[in-house]
């Protein structure tokens, strides 16, 4: 039966293109109608909708899986909170009850440890941002909902991949990275996080709760002293940032991010173990 589709972006686009090229009807939702024509010339099937508003919602597909994969579009101008969680409320109330298997997409950002410790889908939950509390209550609503006992969390690290290195482009010009040097970085490749999605949606036992990343944090300078290698870029500097800024507060975080338990689940076997092989590839193919 067919998928759909919620946030065709960077990370759900893949998604959708591998169940596409398994012969398999993808409806993609978006907000767009430049990138409803674009899907539409990928063979993915678009409807045009906004999760934020219940009215675009009425009329979607029977599909037997979901994978809802919404992003934070700041230019949208809605607060996060409205986007994630009273938008993942607005689906689940206008899904068809065709619906087997719904996969959520939410953040390592849920955990607030900040002393370098291993974190693992056991440890508590405290997010110091506003983000990560958005996604921790949107996952509640979801585990709250009749569909979360057919749910699948899966709590992804941060996401690199062809057209989106972080901070490349300060670095290539020597500008300073507002960054505490030694903090860990918990990083998975797009294209192996696809896979994972695919991998997950056939073969997990809802309802379930896994972290994804490649689980080998990197200390932040180690990161950015390879990038520079790569790029042929000017050492990494580190400056403190503004603690009060999203960027800063995103610097705060220090955890290391286990993967034992998908790992122990699924055969998982990653293109990109570490971020040494995705860097180097993303680069090479430029």
């Amino acid at each position: 039966m067919a998928k759909l589709v919620f946030g065709c972006g960077y990370l759900g686009r893949r998604v959708a293109q591998r169940w596409t090229d398994q012969g398999e009807p993808v409806y993609a939702v978006t907000r767009s109608a430049q990138h409803a024509q674009e899907f539409e010339s990928h063979g993915l099937h678009p409807l045009i909708a906004d999760v934020t508003e219940p009215a675009s919602l009425q009329h979607l597909p029977a599909a037997k899986t979901v994978l809802y994969a919404v992003g934070y579009d700041r230019s949208a101008g809605k607060p996060i909170g409205e986007v994630y969680v009273n938008g993942l409320q607005h689906v689940l109330s206008a899904l068809p009850p065709s619906v087997e298997r719904f996969i959520y997409i939410s953040s390592t950002g849920v955990y607030g440890q900040s002393s370098g410790e291993w974190v693992d889908e056991d440890s508590p939950c405290r997010p110091d941002r506003e983000g990560g509390r958005a996604c921790l209550a949107a996952e509640n609503v979801l585990q709250t909902h009749s569909l979360g006992a057919c749910a699948i969390i899966l709590r992804l690290g941060g996401i690199y991949g062809p057209r989106r290195i972080p901070r490349r482009q300060d670095l290539q010009q020597g500008v300073p990275i507002a960054a505490a040097e030694q903090g860990y970085l918990n990083l998975i490749h797009v294209d192996d996080a696809a896979e994972i999605v695919v991998q997950v949606a056939t073969s997990a036992e809802p309802p379930a709760l896994y972290t994804v990343t490649d689980g080998r944090p990197v200390v932040r300078g180690d990161y950015f002293r390879e990038l520079a290698r790569l790029t042929g870029s000017p050492p990494p500097r580190f400056i403190a940032p503004d603690r009060d800024s999203p960027r800063g507060q995103r610097a705060s975080s220090d955890k290391r991010i286990s993967n034992r338990r998908l790992l122990a689940d699924f055969d998982v076997r990653l293109r990109y173990p570490t971020y040494r092989e995705g860097l180097a590839a993303i680069l090479s193919q430029e």
